[in-house]
């Protein structure tokens, strides 16, 4: 009978640290408020939506000790709206993050699924849509994904161990178009430097045929590819921002970003180069603009942002943002001079608790030049918000957000 109690509580003991080995979180936001838009086509616009400060999410986290200090790590997130039940990013059942993979604190992460590309890891995390404004703050339309618009499919990804505060890392998602190994792939690299009062981020993403059927831009939907979408100003995400440069067979963004704490203020700033290259590459819809085979749009941004803690649970933030369009080519050799956004934010954060904060978020953004769709530039801020009728629109919310 000793031997067997023996036996028993030696099992528990095994087990008890067999499952200390190993842990599985389930986590989640919700986030929720009310917003006013003073030109959603034409017209005001009061409405509650979800997810702007951050995106409301579920997921489940976990990681298993392999010994030797490796472990494999897992991450299922889900996007959902508060308002509606409905799933996010077109639908997605883990539509935010999906990924498996194998961790070690001396070499670094490598993990496979639909994850975040180098820019969004290095470069999103210092503008202030990623801080303290919500999506809505973020650059036009999210035009350098530094705010996250797009996820990438199929990808590969490392992310090294950190350095004294060094951390670099690169994607690689294979586009899966037998005979085609460049089809819709695309790849990206980072690095980013964080220790004491700095911080600095660096990215480069290059995605291939974006608005293929699994490309970039498609591959949070389950619709169909934008090329079977009619060629009318409902083009990438119904924006005129760059829908209008459907046909491009590359997308590419350089971005750079650094802040730097001075007490309870942080100085920030960002800048990317965007470019839609080898235009007319690609069957798709540019809401009937044709522009010169081979041409390329660019877009380059800057934006300075600043940020005071008043109290460990107030912050206050404000940030200017200027989109410069350069001009481009048509078919019939006339130019399309680009446009112009100039974007203010301001924002205040106060936490009830550690898991609880209410916040209060102002945008305004004026539009000048031409657009895209070689139209008159409107104000098109980011997120599914219908483009202002004119050049000018301002918004503001009102929420809560609560994590567990």
């Amino acid at each position: 009978m000793k031997k067997s109690l023996l036996a028993l509580a030696a099992l528990g003991a095994f087990a008890g640290v067999a499952h200390a080995q190993s842990s599985v979180t389930l986590y989640g936001i919700i986030d929720e408020g009310f917003n006013i838009n003073t030109n959603s086509g034409g017209k005001h616009l009061y409405n509650l939506s979800s997810g702007v400060l951050q995106g409301s999410r579920f997921g489940l986290r976990g990681a298993e000790d392999l010994g030797g200090g490796l472990k494999a790590v897992f991450v299922l997130e889900n996007g959902f709206d508060v308002n509606n039940g409905k799933l996010g990013q077109g639908g997605l059942m883990f539509g935010r993050q999906a990924y498996v993979g194998l961790s070690s604190a001396q070499f670094g992460t490598v993990t496979l699924g639909r994850q975040y590309d180098s820019v969004v890891d290095y470069v999103g995390p210092l503008e202030a849509g990623d801080q303290w404004g919500g999506y809505i703050v973020a650059h036009p339309q999210d035009l350098d994904n530094f705010n996250n618009a797009y996820r990438t499919n199929n990808t590969v990804k490392y992310t090294s161990a950190n350095y004294g505060g060094l951390t670099f890392g690169g994607t690689y998602s294979f586009g899966g178009q037998a005979g085609n190994i460049t089809g819709n792939q695309i790849w990206s690299l980072g690095a980013g430097y964080n220790n004491g009062p700095l911080a600095l981020g660096v990215g480069y993403l290059n995605a291939r045929t974006p608005n293929a059927f699994g490309g970039l831009f498609n591959n949070g939907s389950t619709s169909s590819p934008l090329s079977n979408l009619p060629t009318t100003a409902s083009t990438i995400n119904g924006n005129a921002v760059y829908g209008g440069f459907s046909t491009a067979n590359t997308y590419q963004v350089i971005g750079a970003g650094g802040a730097y704490t001075l007490g309870a203020a942080t100085f920030g700033l960002t800048y990317s180069n965007v470019s839609f290259r080898n235009l007319g590459a690609v069957a798709g819809s540019t809401g009937g603009v044709a522009y010169q085979r081979g041409s390329n749009a660019t877009f380059n941004n800057v934006e300075a942002n600043f940020k005071y803690q008043f109290t460990p649970a107030l912050l206050a933030g404000f940030a200017f943002d200027y989109t410069d369009g350069r001009s481009v080519t048509l078919a019939n050799g006339s130019s399309n001079r680009g446009a112009k956004y100039f974007q203010y934010a301001l924002g205040t954060d106060y936490f009830l608790s550690k898991r609880t904060d209410v916040y209060l978020i102002g945008v305004y953004q004026h539009a000048t030049g031409t657009n895209s769709l070689d139209q008159s530039a409107v104000a098109n801020l980011n997120g599914p918000i219908t483009p202002s009728s004119t050049n000018n629109v301002f918004t503001a919310r009102v929420g809560i957000r609560h994590k567990f």
